[in-house]
């Protein structure tokens, strides 16, 4: 299922995206679904109703068109933005390093959180705002200390992302200010919607493509991935509880902005576009901050 968080008439609620780009209403008095992911996430019982709605072909459930529902972010009053950095070789050495022995691990604040449609807002106190496009996995069974064989019964499913990273505050302030550089409101561009895992059939062979204003600036696939998603989860599990609503921003391939000669950063009346096989398309216009 593409599960979508959505408001309709001023009312917030969980919609199914379906494949000709309709959107199906789940009513929390009539379904029993609650009006958030995060809570259906933590609720086995919503879970369950549901598996069973869905078995009986969404019966009662109002369909309407893409155009007359606003897509929120999939998630956001979540507990862990998870980010792990130069997790392609290509991309550690196009930003001057070598691939690491273990994952690189940083954090962003939910508040950084916005949905597709949603403006990218440039700070005031940087001019150096740059785009990575990366395949963020959504936890839905906690857990700690797990086996890395089990660790995709840990996954519920996938969302594109967009780690939007002001480079003059992540490398250019002394000491590194790795996560003031990544957490400036608006800077984690999550959607459209959150795809369950039944329907990416390997996570692991998937094309990711950043497009700037129609053009590609990014184009790879995970298989390129140095640490894979079942070890990522594996690891980040021996040093906290993950929990339903965790997100895993699992990193970005070559060709961002500040790997370019002459580096390309973010401006205002840009548009980005991150696209993911078997995921969906993010888009977000770029804004100047007033």
């Amino acid at each position: 299922m593409k599960l979508a968080s959505i408001t309709y008439r001023r009312q917030q609620r969980v919609g199914i995206i379906l494949g000709s780009g309709s959107c199906l209403l789940l009513d929390p008095e009539i379904h029993g679904i609650p009006s958030r992911i995060e809570a259906y996430l933590s609720s086995e019982q919503a879970q369950v109703a549901l598996a069973e709605l869905e078995a009986n072909g969404f019966e009662g459930a109002v369909e309407v068109g893409r155009d007359k529902v606003h897509l929120n972010p999939p998630l956001k009053d979540i507990n862990k933005v998870i980010c792990i950095g130069k997790n392609y070789a290509d991309h550690a050495r196009e930003m001057g390093g070598e691939p690491p022995e273990i994952p690189v691990v940083f954090s962003m604040f939910p508040s950084a959180i916005i949905g597709s449609g949603d403006n990218i807002v440039l700070p005031a106190i940087s001019n150096q705002v740059d785009y990575e496009a990366e395949l963020v996995v959504v936890i839905g069974k906690s857990g700690r200390h797990i086996p890395r064989e089990r660790a995709m019964d840990h996954v519920f499913g996938y969302c594109c992302g967009n780690d939007i990273s002001a480079r003059d505050w992540q490398k250019g302030k002394p000491g590194g200010q790795w996560l003031l550089g990544k957490t400036f409101d608006t800077f984690a561009p999550l959607g459209p919607f959150l795809v369950t895992k039944d329907e990416v059939k390997d996570p692991h062979q998937l094309n990711v493509c950043c497009r700037l204003n129609g053009e590609v600036v990014q184009s790879s696939n995970t298989s390129s991935l140095i640490f894979q998603i079942d070890f990522l989860i594996s690891h980040l599990s021996q040093f906290m509880t993950l929990a339903p609503g965790d997100l895993i921003f699992t990193g970005t391939p070559p060709g961002v902005g500040a790997g370019r000669k002459p580096p390309v950063f973010l401006k205002s009346g840009d548009t980005v576009e991150v696209e993911i096989e078997s995921v969906g398309v993010l888009t977000n216009p770029i804004v100047a901050e007033v």
